[in-house]
């Protein structure tokens, strides 16, 4: 099933997006957000807090 999803994002319009994964601390320890975000926004999502 992952593969099918991977496999269908290198097509077309999906490479125009990446999968970030930034690290949030918080009073319980750490917590991770992730967002496929368009390349063009990239900047825009790690600056957000």
């Amino acid at each position: 099933m992952a593969k099918k999803a991977v496999a269908s994002l290198q097509k077309g319009a999906g490479r125009n997006y990446t999968k970030c994964i930034k690290l949030k601390k918080s009073e319980n320890g750490y917590q991770y957000d992730q967002e496929m975000v368009h390349n063009d926004k990239l900047k825009e999502f790690f600056e957000k807090k």
